[in-house]
């Protein structure tokens, strides 16, 4: 039996996902609405981004917009301040972590695959019960 402690579900279509994709939000950063506008075709497209989703999608780009934002700051500085560097490596860890609730990392997008192909062979003992209830 596979055991899939640590293991996210997959990540699905969603039968009230939005059709189209809104408009970045205008407190974002620049950085922030351009990974916005980057991603959210995508995302539309799988069909897994509902109106609930999309506070953790605005907080995946604000994370990654941070990120490019330090990056610019401690090229002009030409200085390497390790307050920066740690501010932007928590940023870095946040969006990874949304990222993989979303699908938007290829490790994500193959730990759904993987856990799919691991599992047809065997029964879902979450399923068997209510299989019998069915029959």
């Amino acid at each position: 039996m596979t055991h899939l402690r640590g293991v996210k579900p997959p990540v699905e279509p969603d039968s009230s996902a939005l059709a189209k994709a809104p408009a970045a939000p205008k407190q974002l950063s620049a950085y922030a609405r351009a990974e916005w506008k980057r991603i959210m075709p995508g995302l539309i497209e799988r069909g897994i981004i509902t109106r609930g989703d999309l506070g953790g999608v605005e907080d995946y780009c604000r994370a990654r917009g941070i990120v490019r934002e330090i990056e610019d700051a401690l090229r002009a500085s030409g200085e390497i301040d390790m307050k920066l560097c740690r501010l932007q490596d928590k940023a870095m860890q946040t969006a990874r972590q949304l990222a993989a609730e979303y699908g938007l990392s290829p490790v994500s997008r193959a730990r759904v695959g993987s856990v799919a192909a691991d599992d047809e062979d065997e029964p879902n003992a979450m399923m068997i019960g209510r299989s019998r209830t069915r029959a």
